[in-house]
């Protein structure tokens, strides 16, 4: 199989022209992991089977490094699994006991990143800490994936030099030809800006929405010109919210109905909360009062201790306003109030991740 990229060439190239087969092997592990990033599971778990035969046959500390690395990476990929960080977990120590600094950095990069996703401000300082010490000025992998994630961190916490960790992460990505992050990157700046978009209309519901559908196509568009067919729930989902935002209730609607079955089967049940509770007032503002006040019900009984407390406020905010929309008014508010709370929450929450990522080497690139 052969992809556009240029790291994918590139890897393919070195894997042709190595000198040993370990070395060999070890490129093909790390040929698998971008196979993942492009949503090229099948094929990622096929060669990481025919690696762990070979490492089976002739055992190699290394190679089961990288191979810890590939498979984690697979296992996100694939449907953003929480055996993940376990996984990277072992590469990280496996190579750091091998003095495998390029790995090791390249581990650390990626478990802040998934610190990030599971909302832990401490274990992403802790990760990124190590992989800047670590990383050389040119190692693109490491560095990259470890821009991408401060940027939107620092997106997250408000603060103005997320601008320029997204410029980094660019930088990055294009001088190792590496389109998968490069999809990511345009991914993450998109998502982090409905996000703010959404946080903006429920506080203040009079506020014009901008036009922003430009950045949800273009996600789609790219990744179709660099063959990246990474969870391809995810843009239309992207789409939906925006609609939402805009007003466009039967579209958002109709994607929702495609797209979220799907994406909460793969590893999305954490945001069931929120975009269950925007069908349900999608459904209320097409008149499907009956459907809106079940989808509703089914939105609160998602919510627990484990949602992030931005999609709280936004499933609580949304319930407030389908309950009103409804007539309920005693529902509404007392939805309402909950939603004040958690928003004041969600505040406090990024004044602390500002204050974390103020840390030297995480402030700015």
């Amino acid at each position: 199989m052969s992809l556009k990229s240029r790291l994918w060439r590139r890897l393919d190239d070195a894997i042709a022209a190595a000198s040993t087969p370990l070395q060999a092997a070890t490129l093909r592990a790390q040929r698998a992991a971008l196979m993942a990033r492009h949503g090229r599971e099948p094929q990622a778990r096929e060669e990481l089977t025919a690696l762990h035969l070979l490492a089976f046959q002739s055992p190699n500390p290394k190679l089961s490094a990288w191979l810890h690395l590939a498979e984690g990476l697979t296992s996100y990929f694939s449907d953003l699994g929480a055996g993940a960080d376990e996984k990277l977990l072992r590469a990280e120590a496996a190579a750091k006991s091998l003095q495998l600094t390029e790995l090791e950095a390249l581990c650390a990069a990626w478990l802040a990143y998934l610190a990030f996703v599971r909302h832990d401000i401490d274990a992403l300082v802790a990760h990124a800490a190590v992989a800047q010490r670590l990383a050389q000025l040119e190692d693109h992998g490491a560095r990259g994936r470890l821009a991408i994630t401060l940027a939107i961190a620092h997106d997250f916490a408000g603060s103005p030099t997320a601008p320029a960790w997204y410029a980094e992460a660019r930088r990055h990505a294009s001088a190792d030809g590496d389109d998968a992050s490069q999809s990511a990157l345009i991914y993450n700046m998109t998502a982090m800006r409905v996000a703010q978009l959404r946080q903006e209309r429920l506080g203040s519901p009079a506020r014009p929405v901008p036009e922003q559908l430009l950045g949800a196509d273009s996600v789609a568009h790219y990744d179709a010109a660099v063959d990246v067919a990474l969870l391809p729930n995810l843009t239309p989902l992207l789409r939906a919210q925006l609609l939402v935002l805009q007003g466009d209730y039967a579209h958002a609607q109709a994607l929702y109905a495609e797209h979220l079955p799907l994406a909460r089967a793969r590893g999305l049940a954490r945001l069931g909360s929120s975009l269950l509770a925007e069908v349900a007032w999608c459904r209320v503002n097409l008149g499907e009062a009956e459907l809106g006040l079940q989808q509703a019900q089914d939105a609160e009984l998602e919510l627990d201790l484990a949602t992030d407390c931005d999609d709280r406020a936004v499933t609580l905010s949304r319930l407030a306003q389908v309950y009103g929309a409804l007539g309920r008014d005693e529902q509404a508010q007392a939805f309402a109030e909950r939603a004040a709370a958690e928003w004041l929450e969600v505040r406090a929450q990024q004044a602390a991740w500002a204050q974390a990522l103020k840390a030297p080497g995480l402030a700015k690139p």
